[in-house]
């Protein structure tokens, strides 16, 4: 059963991404048929075709190598012309070659009447919609996963119910020292432990006010240090009276996100409170329609903040795959570590199945916020690349009208294509280390 949980897991997000990154080809094609630029081709993947059919002037189908796709348009490249209109001869330079050998199968491409339904010819705002439509379609899927995973299913909130309790009480700087797990002579009795708290009780009045949220209870607990209280919480539907004296202890300082704060030098912030040595149940609460956005943009700038940092953070990941060093669990990872991911979370059966459904959701979601802010990078082949060319387009037309000068025409994308040739290499380099990666050395995010 386990396995079979694994696969299925595994094949939830393979579908996910792959819808993913069909869409995300639709949102090229819709806008580009719709500015009637001649589309031949609609394809998802790479490689050899295994199927395909065509429905008026382009051809769609389903490519042997399943990692990404593409709309191919006739025009995408001007003609390269000397200033009275005459071709220029080929050089014999490797890298001139390479943009003629493009110019030529772009030429090959075109028919009588496609005059006006090149890709180059159209206004520039019309190009940067169509290059632009691809990343916003992922932005659109992520956003409407966020919806359904918030305001569906929830998020993760800790209840009043007990969930374990701890039979002493060993000091946070002491763990951190020595490592200790289990309770040593010397170490004092937890006093939830004392008053008699079992997991399964729910907590219900503490000090002589009713609970109704766990940040609630334990701001009063972290207060009540050293002094004797009452608490009474509900056992097998009937409610118990007693009374704890929460003892004053090291604690983290935890954050607004949950993560225990950290000074200059990277230590852990302590603090003294009050503590009784218990953990609670976690439900899923489903959040408002106001939360979707908020979570949104935290998301988008977590990734971006790993996109920014992209080549230190796959030397990082080279270091490990061929270390003792432990992969980084905010790190990049590819898609057979987000299989791996699913896989592993659909077969944890003792967590509730929505629990589950919820996580591989969001995986998902955080694919297709990573696929819109990579394909931001302006760089060819992405589709940043293409938005910063027709910018820089109408930049140089801009300024030339300004000062009164010849219009500079369409600028020549073709004579990027060395580099673009040099960043798919890195790519493609990038992508097969992080498949190793994933393989020899995955990221432990359950411990």
């Amino acid at each position: 059963m386990t396995v079979l949980l694994f696969i299925v897991g595994v094949l939830f997000v393979v579908l996910g991404i792959a819808a993913s990154i069909a869409l995300h080809e639709v949102g090229h094609l819709v806008p580009a048929k719709l500015f009637k630029v001649r589309v031949t081709q609609y394809m998802v993947g790479f490689g050899p075709t295994v199927w395909s059919r065509r429905r008026g002037e382009t051809e769609y189908g389903l490519k042997a190598i399943p990692a990404g796709g593409y709309v191919s348009m006739v025009g995408m490249f001007p003609p390269a012309a000397t200033e009275d209109g005459a071709v220029r001869p080929s050089s014999t330079g490797v890298f001139q070659q390479l943009t003629n050998d493009a110019r030529q199968a772009a030429a090959e491409q075109l028919q009588p009447g496609d005059e006006n339904r090149v890709f180059y010819r159209l206004p520039i705002w019309k190009r940067i919609i169509i290059m632009m439509g691809g990343p916003l379609m992922n932005l659109l899927i992520g956003t409407v996963l966020f919806a359904v995973l918030l305001m569906g299913f929830g998020t993760a909130q800790p209840t009043t119910t007990i969930a374990s309790v701890s039979e002493c009480v060993v000091p946070a700087s002491q763990q951190a020292e020595t490592g200790q797990t289990e309770c040593g002579a010397d170490d004092p009795a937890a006093p939830a432990y004392e008053a008699g708290l079992l997991p399964g009780d729910r907590v219900v009045t503490f000090d002589g006010r009713d609970v109704t949220s766990w940040d609630e209870l334990s701001g009063w607990i972290r207060d009540a240090a050293g002094r004797e209280v009452g608490i009474s919480y509900v056992r097998n539907g009937e409610t118990v009276d007693s009374t704890i004296t929460p003892l004053l202890t090291e604690r983290p300082v935890v954050a607004a996100d949950g993560t225990a704060e950290v000074d200059d030098e990277g230590d852990t912030v302590m603090q003294e409170v009050g503590f009784i040595g218990v953990g609670s149940t976690q439900e899923l609460v489903p959040q408002p329609a106001g939360a979707v956005l908020p979570a949104v943009g935290d998301s988008l700038a977590r990734v971006a903040g790993v996109v920014l940092n992209l080549p230190q953070r796959v030397v990082e990941v080279g270091q490990a795959a061929f270390s003792d060093a432990p992969r980084d669990p905010e790190g990049p990872i590819s898609v057979v570590g987000v299989g791996r991911i699913a896989g592993e979370i659909s077969a944890m059966e003792e967590i509730p199945v929505a629990s589950r459904a919820a996580t591989l959701i969001g995986l998902v979601a955080g694919v297709n916020l990573a696929l819109f802010v990579f394909n931001l990078i302006p760089l060819l082949p992405l589709d940043g690349g293409h938005v910063a060319g027709a910018l820089w387009e109408g930049l140089r037309r801009t300024v030339a009208r300004l000062f009164g000068r010849p219009d500079p025409g369409p600028f020549d994308m073709a004579r990027l294509l060395p580099l673009t040739y040099a960043v798919a290499i890195l790519l493609m380099g990038m992508g097969v280390l992080l498949i190793y990666a994933d393989i020899v050395k995955p990221v432990d995010l359950f411990g």
